[in-house]
């Protein structure tokens, strides 16, 4: 059945009982092609039927599909003509894991930041109202979107503005509480209908003309209809901010749906119906699993949803964090940590298990959860904000402001910083050393390995003279065997591996690891290293100018953008000490980065051992009189 679908139109075509088997072979699909190549399981199998429905009751492209979060619109992708495209999910020139402009005329924004689509939805509807286009604007929201910050400003300026526009509250647990009960039931596909307003609208006016009484039963009237959205919350949050609510609705119900969708596309005004999903529906590994219905994950068996086995000598940097971080929480009573509907992915739930009452999930809110972390801080808690580099992004404005202004001894630990990989442009997090390095008051470590992120965490704890941040990759690192306390570092102070006269290299964070591999490729060409990890960007080892000067050329290698990023600091600092010697920066050049695996990715861009090698051989070779 899944093969017949080319385009959404070819959906019209089916009778109820094909649509079922559709969406029987669609969740069969889903399994089998992210077993292969890791992505968003859960979430896309919790969509099917909203996504079924919402295509044979619009007419996409013309009518405009926003996604938020752009992970659950994998359903939408193979309804458009990209079944065969699965093959290289998420792969370097394959099919994207979210939205994308370049795939398909029915994607509309490259959407993965959560939170965002009201905001487009708003401006697409407005758009349309200035006579720019035809059809209707619809925005689905799911997995918790509606928390963010920017999607409540939205909901707001929404109700103000009033433009004729759908939002699908996609709930599946991770939002809103499902409204149940008779009442609800009965009164949805009465709100839903396009005339109701108008009948409304006309009982108010004829009440209103009755002499002496009229105005009193339209006040008796309106009192009576409050006591009665009361009772069916959240219809009273949303209608109270001037929207029109509907639902909920049995998202798994197709019959349900198209005539929840249609009703809701005839309504004048903005629209928010209420749909209930069940993250992971239909294949009972990810029904079952607690944490997180198996939102997202790498590779695995589809029989059991179970992760394949990887290599035994290795351990991501984050499981790394998570025990350290417990092992600091033991030894200090007022450590905290926060994360943005992230406990999981930034292994807070290692803490959280032992410490329950001194771990804080504020939802998709980086912003308030970094103010928090300041208000903490200043009653002499150490907050721990572990968020991904991507997503602290959005508090900018608070880590320099709340947090750095008050030189409070807040720690943000930035997951996923540099080349993440398959997730694409939009959680890449080779933009931190760059935002971060600007901030005042403000010490930034970038290890190599899980020793010494063990160590940059116990330095941060042991700091108190203002923010800190630690920034390391989605990678692996080699096992560690933990015995003793940990030994602190001194800020700025690098790590010197090797020593040469020719070439004094520095390579940030894990690429100080590749650095070594290009060090031994450099020797056999007769070229001799200093190799030093540097440890920190932000402060930089004093003795930089002085030994810089003593090597013909200076190497910068780095997992963040060119542009003001730790090349940049070491520049600032030999220009500021007229030191003479070349420098020359590797990094991400001024560009938005694909999907791809990191190991791919850093090869592509030169940034492996080989890349390295070569670019500081042709380097030298233009030094040579």
């Amino acid at each position: 059945m899944l093969e017949s679908i080319k385009q959404p139109g070819d959906l019209r075509q089916l009778s109820d009982d094909q649509l079922v088997e559709l969406a029987a072979e669609i969740r069969d699909f889903l399994v089998r092609a992210v077993a292969v190549r890791g992505g968003h399981l859960g979430p896309n199998l919790g969509v099917v039927e909203l996504t079924i429905a919402l295509h044979r009751a619009l007419d996409s492209p013309v009518d405009r599909i926003v996604w938020d979060t752009g992970h659950q619109a994998y359903v939408h992708k193979l309804l458009t003509g990209r079944q065969d495209d699965f093959a290289n999910l998420r792969t370097l020139g394959g099919l994207s894991g979210y939205p994308s402009r370049s795939e398909s005329p029915h994607d509309v924004i490259e959407n993965s930041h959560a939170s965002t689509a009201l905001g487009y939805a708003l401006g697409l509807a407005e758009a349309r109202r200035a006579g720019q286009g035809d059809g209707r604007v619809v925005a689905v929201v799911g997995d918790g979107s509606l928390t963010g910050g920017v999607a409540l400003e939205a909901l707001n300026l929404i109700g103000h503005r009033k433009p004729d526009l759908l939002v699908i509250l996609n709930d599946n647990g991770r939002s809103y509480a499902p409204t149940v009960g008779g009442l609800a039931g009965h009164l949805a596909p009465f709100r839903l209908h396009p005339g109701y307003e108008t009948l409304k609208k006309g009982v108010e006016e004829t009440l209103g003309r009755v002499p002496l009484v009229g105005e009193g039963m339209v006040e008796a009237a309106k009192r009576v209809k409050e006591g009665a959205k009361a009772l069916v919350a959240p219809r009273v949050v949303f209608e109270d901010l001037g929207w029109q609510y509907a639902g909920p609705v049995d998202g798994h119900d197709l019959a349900a749906l198209e005539k929840a969708i249609d009703h809701a596309k005839r309504v004048p005004g903005p629209v928010l119906l209420h749909v209930i999903t069940q993250k992971g529906r239909g294949y009972p590994p990810a029904e079952e699993h607690e944490e997180d219905n198996l939102h997202s994950l790498g590779a695995f068996d589809p029989e059991t949803g179970r992760a394949l086995p990887k290599s035994g000598d290795e351990v991501g940097f984050t499981d790394v964090f998570g025990q350290a971080l417990l092992d600091e929480a033991r030894r200090h009573p007022e450590l905290v940590a926060i994360s943005a509907a992230m406990l999981g992915p930034t292994k807070l739930t290692v803490m959280q298990r032992e410490f329950p009452e001194r771990v804080y999930d504020v939802g998709i809110a980086e912003q308030v959860g970094v103010t928090m972390a300041a208000g903490m801080a200043l009653q002499g808690l150490r907050p721990v904000c572990a968020i991904y580099s991507t997503f602290l992004q959005r508090a900018f404005d608070q880590v320099m402001m709340d947090v750095a202004l008050h030189r409070l001894p807040v720690i943000f630990v930035l997951d996923r910083s540099g080349i993440t990989g398959e997730d694409g442009s939009s959680h890449h997090g080779v933009y931190d050393v760059t935002w971060l390095r600007e901030i005042p008051n403000l010490v930034i470590a970038s290890p190599r390995d899980g020793n010494e992120l063990r160590r940059a965490l116990a330095t941060a704890v042991a700091h108190t003279a203002g923010p800190f941040a630690i920034r390391f990759p989605r990678s692996t690192t080699p096992k560690l065997t933990v015995s003793g306390p940990v030994r602190k570092m001194k800020l700025g102070a690098w790590d010197v591996r090797t020593r040469g006269k020719d070439v004094l290299l520095l390579g940030l964070g894990k690429l100080a690891v590749t650095c070594e591999e290009a060090t031994r490729l450099l020797k056999q060409d007769g070229i001799s290293v200093t190799l030093a990890d540097p440890r920190w960007v932000k402060p930089l080892d004093p003795r930089l100018g002085a030994v810089a000067g003593a090597h013909r050329l200076v190497a910068t290698v780095e997992d963040n953008v060119l542009a003001g990023g730790f090349g940049s600091a070491v520049a600032e600092v030999l220009a500021d000490e007229e030191v003479a010697t070349p420098l020359l920066r590797l990094g991400i050049p001024d560009q938005f980065l694909p999907h791809g695996k990191r190991e791919i990715l850093l090869a592509e861009l030169g940034l492996d051992a080989v890349g390295i090698a070569e670019r500081v051989r042709k380097a030298l070779h233009r030094l040579e009189p």
